[in-house]
Order: structure tokens, then sequence, then C-alpha cells
């Protein structure tokens, strides 16, 4: 699985020549791994897919197999949506999962000021609801590998014992 977002905008590009780019890009990666057996993720993370419709919208460029998404809870939580009524929607599409809580204060200072966060919190310390969060993945088409992505090592370590007793 390989995860990606559509990066920084650069200021001298148009929206449509974005999307052109992000196809062309998109399309390349998707058949070099089809072939492969490679997934290739779409985050919610930057400026056209940190809602549902863009990120839907980056999704329906290309028509492949190997194109899905790679849910962040903490991204789509910091964006300022419903990460679970988002989550709902992308499910059938689901291909890897970024397991990140964020934390009551960086919630109260950052909710709907930016588009993600490279750390969390341990999960199970923040505002994700994490067995509704598994409830909703179970509905997936395949099996989804969550990968806990925290600060520290310590709250790794946390984050993994507190989704082991939702399994």
């Amino acid at each position: 699985m390989v995860n990606t977002d559509e990066g920084p905008k650069p200021k001298w590009t148009t929206v449509e020549e974005d999307h052109t780019l992000m196809r062309y890009t998109l399309m390349e990666a998707a058949k070099a791994a089809e072939p492969r057996g490679i997934l290739i993720g779409l985050e919610p993370h930057q400026q056209y897919s940190r809602s549902p419709a863009g990120l839907n919208r980056i999704y329906k460029l290309v028509k492949s197999s190997a194109v899905g998404i790679n849910f962040d809870t903490g991204n789509s939580y910091l964006c300022g949506h419903d990460p679970y009524k988002w989550l709902t929607r992308v499910v059938s599409r689901l291909v890897h999962l970024h397991a990140k809580d964020i934390s009551v204060k960086q919630s109260s200072s950052e909710r709907g000021k930016v588009t993600g966060t490279p750390v969390g919190c341990a999960c199970g310390d923040g505002v994700i609801d994490w067995a509704r969060v598994i409830c909703i993945c179970r509905k997936a088409k395949r099996d989804i590998v969550l990968s806990v992505e925290c600060g520290t090592v310590e709250q790794a370590e946390r984050s993994i014992r507190h989704l082991k007793r939702l399994f």
C-alpha cells in the first residue's frame, strides 16, 4: 500500500490544472501498481482532499482497482468534518486507515483551521471513538490495517493496547 495526497498547491497553477496533473500522476502510478498488486491510498490531508467532496473528486480522476482511500481519522476531524460520517461514505473504497487521535487541546485550537497534522495523541486519549471507527471498518471489502500515527513510542504502545482491547 502506498499512501499519498495531492500535496501543497503551487501558487502558479489553477484548480483545473492541478486536477489534470493529479489525474496524470495517479494514472501512471496506477498502471505501475495494478500488475504488482499494490494499492494506492488517497488521504484526506490538503486543500482539495480536506472535504468528502474534494477527496471524492480526486478518487474519481482515475478508474483503477489499485486506487482507494487511506482514511485518516485525525485529519478528517481537524478539517472540521464528522470522521464517522465521512468514513462511512468511503468504507467501500477503504484500503488503509491512519489511526490518529486528536487531543482535546489540539482539537479546540486547530479544528477547522488546519487540514491535518503529522502526529496526534495516543488512541483512546483523544476525541476519536475507536469502537465506532472499528465497527465502520468491519464493513470494508477487505481486511483493513490501522496504522497508529502519534508522536512518541510510548503513545504508540498505549494506542496498540487500547485498540487491541476493542478487537
